[in-house]
């Protein structure tokens, strides 16, 4: 009679362990396209030893990045905002090239898709 019920408790236990670990799969870090993990490592990469601000930078009394810094983030800023069906000419049209702007309408995207996600977890539970 133990082991029945040692059994049964086992296999409960299995089965409320699977259904739990479909739960965690469907996170925001899960769902982010290849684009979103790209701007996240650049930002991140922000913090790495060689990308931090210099003295000259940090003297400068400004919470805007370098160019230098902002050159980092401006590839995986580009990328995402392509991959929402921009084209490279458009891109260019509406910042004219300043890293900012991209920075910017990529860091927009990123939001705008990362509460859509959000709303997407919120709606499966």
């Amino acid at each position: 009679m133990k082991k029945l019920l040692l059994s049964g408790a086992f296999a409960i236990l299995t089965l409320a362990s699977c259904s739990n670990e479909g739960n965690a799969v469907n996170t925001v870090e899960s769902m982010k396209t290849p684009q979103m993990e790209n701007f996240d490592k650049a930002f991140k990469s922000l913090g790495d030893p060689q990308n931090r601000p210099t003295e000259e930078e940090k003297n400068r009394n400004t919470s805007e990045l370098s160019d230098r810094r902002k050159a980092l983030l401006v590839p995986a800023s580009k990328e995402l905002i392509l991959s929402t069906g921009v084209t490279e000419d458009e891109l260019t049209r509406k910042t004219g090239g300043d890293m900012s702007q991209i920075i910017v309408w990529a860091t927009q995207i990123y939001m705008q898709k990362s509460d859509e996600i959000r709303k997407n977890i919120k709606s499966d539970k």
